[in-house]
C-alpha cells in the first residue's frame, strides 16, 4: 500500500536527510557559493564510496497535481488515464521513481539509466536514431518519447507500451529495458541486492511504501509513477484555445495567444482532413488532446518489412479490413514532436518535414495499410498520400510545432538529481 502524501512528509523529512539538499550544502559546499564544484563534487562522492549520490529536496515536489488547461476537460483524461489503482501517483514514490529513472547502478557496468536513452532536453526520447546499450551495442529501434503515457487509453482500447504493444502496462515496461541484453542488461534478482546496498536507496523506499526493502515490483511501481507524471499540456497550441470550430472561439480563448495563418491551416488540415475529407485527417489516428494513438498502425513506411513491428507478436489482426499485423506500430504523442526527431521505429526521418512528405506522396501499397488516401498508387505513381500541396505541408509542419512544452524539457522535477562527478 502507497502513502498519501500528507501521511508521508514527516518520513520523508526524516529517512530522507542525509541526502537533502540542506544536508548535503551544509556538509560539502566549502566556498558557501549553493552549488558543487569539481573539487567539493571529488570530496563529496569520496565520503559515500566514490558513487554518484542523488540531491534530494527538502520535501517532495508536486507529482500528483496534473494541471489541465481549460479546454480539456477532466472526465476527458479520467477516461484516458492509465493508472492502476493500486499504483496511483504519490510525491514520495514518484521521487524514488525519478532517482531510479537517472541512476546508472539500473545497468550491469554502471554506464546507463533509463535517462540515457529517454533525454528530458528531446522529449524524453533520443536524439539518435538508435540508442546504445550499456555495452556499446545499439538497440534495433528509435526510443519513444515518454510524455503523457498516462492518458493513452485512446478510445478504450486500452494499446500496449513500446512501439509494438509487447507490454501490456507500464509497470511491465518499465523492467523490461533493464532485462535487455542490450539495453542495460540486468537480472532483476540481481538488481534487487545491488540497489540495497546504495545508501540513498533505504530512505527512499520507506518513504514510498513504507520499509526499507527493495523488490522489483516495487521499483516497477515508482517508475511507472514518475514516467506517468511526466504530463504535457502547456503548448502554445493549448495556450492558444485555438477551438477552430464552426462554433467560432472558445469563450475560454487565451488573446494574448494566437495561432498564425499556417498554424491554423495546419490545425485544420490535422483536424477536419485534406479537403474536410474526415478520413483524411491525422487525428483520425493521433487522438487529441493527448495526440496518443488508440492502436497500432501500418502507414506504408515498406512494401516489405524488415522490422514486423505488431505482427511479430502473432496475434489476430488489430483490424478487420487487414490480413495481419505487418508493418504496425504504435507512435508515441505528437506532443513535443518537434524536440523528439528522428522520426518512426527506426529513426529513418530525420525531420517533420520528411514525415509530411512521406504522408503526402511516399506511402507504399502495403496490404495492411490502415489509412485512406486522396491519391491511389498505380503503375505510374508506385506510392500515395494525401497529395498535400508545399504550402499545406508546411502549414502541417507549423502546427506540429505549436504541440511543444517548452516547460517540460526544463522542469526540475523531471530533470537528474544525481551529483556527477563531471557537471
Amino acid at each position: 500500500m502507497l502513502f498519501t502524501v500528507g501521511c508521508c512528509l514527516p518520513a520523508w523529512s526524516q529517512e530522507t536527510a542525509t541526502f537533502s539538499r540542506n544536508t548535503l550544502l551544509t556538509r560539502f559546499d566549502a566556498n558557501g557559493d549553493q552549488r558543487f564544484d569539481a573539487e567539493e563534487r571529488s570530496v563529496l562522492r569520496k565520503a559515500f564510496g566514490g558513487i554518484d549520490v542523488p540531491l534530494l529536496p527538502a520535501k517532495p515536489q508536486d507529482y500528483e497535481t496534473v494541471r489541465i488547461p481549460r479546454h480539456i476537460e477532466q472526465a476527458e483524461l479520467d477516461e484516458l488515464d492509465t493508472t492502476p489503482v493500486d499504483n496511483a501517483i504519490n510525491n514520495a514514490g514518484a521521487t524514488l521513481g525519478r532517482v531510479l529513472f537517472y541512476d546508472r547502478h539500473l545497468s550491469r557496468n554502471d554506464s546507463t539509466s533509463c535517462a540515457t536513452c529517454h533525454d528530458q532536453k528531446a522529449g524524453f526520447s533520443d536524439p539518435g536514431r538508435f540508442s546504445r546499450g550499456f555495452d556499446g551495442g545499439l538497440t534495433g529501434r528509435n526510443s519513444m518519447g515518454l510524455a503523457n503515457l498516462r492518458y493513452s487509453n485512446v478510445n478504450g482500447l486500452e494499446p500496449g507500451f513500446f512501439w509494438d504493444e509487447r507490454a501490456a502496462t507500464l509497470e511491465e515496461q518499465v523492467l523490461m529495458p533493464i532485462q535487455d541484453e542490450v539495453e542495460m542488461g540486468m537480472k532483476l534478482s540481481d538488481l534487487e541486492k545491488k540497489l540495497a546496498k546504495l545508501p540513498y536507496y533505504p530512505a527512499l523506499f520507506k518513504a514510498a511504501f513504507g520499509s526499507t526493502k527493495v523488490t522489483s515490483q516495487r521499483i516497477a511501481r515508482a517508475l511507472a509513477q514518475f514516467v506517468r507524471s511526466i504530463v504535457s499540456f502547456n503548448s502554445k497550441f493549448d495556450r492558444s484555445r485555438a477551438a477552430g470550430t464552426s462554433a467560432g472561439k472558445r469563450d475560454d480563448a487565451d488573446d494574448s495567444v494566437v495561432l498564425t495563418e499556417a498554424e491554423q491551416r495546419g490545425r485544420s488540415l490535422f483536424m477536419d482532413g485534406v479537403d474536410g475529407v474526415n478520413e483524411f485527417a491525422c487525428q483520425m489516428c493521433h487522438v487529441p488532446p493527448t495526440f496518443n494513438m488508440d492502436m497500432s498502425h501500418n502507414i506504408g513506411l515498406d512494401l516489405k518489412y524488415r522490422d514486423r513491428g505488431l505482427g511479430a507478436l502473432d496475434r489476430e489482426s488489430n483490424a478487420p479490413f487487414t490480413p495481419s499485423d505487418d508493418g504496425k506500430f504504435k507512435a508515441p504523442s505528437l506532443r513535443n514532436v518537434a524536440l523528439s526527431a528522428p522520426y518512426m521505429h527506426d529513426g529513418r526521418f530525420k525531420s517533420l518535414e520528411e514525415v509530411v512528405e512521406h504522408y503526402s506522396d511516399g506511402v507504399h501499397p502495403h496490404p495492411n495499410l490502415t489509412l485512406a488516401f486522396a491519391v491511389r498508387a498505380d503503375n505510374k505513381n508506385p506510392t500515395s498520400g494525401f497529395g498535400l500541396s508545399k504550402q499545406d505541408q508546411a502549414a502541417l509542419v507549423a502546427f506540429l510545432k505549436t504541440l511543444t512544452d517548452e516547460g517540460l524539457a526544463k522542469d526540475p522535477r523531471f530533470s537528474d538529481p544525481f551529483i556527477r562527478a563531471k557537471k
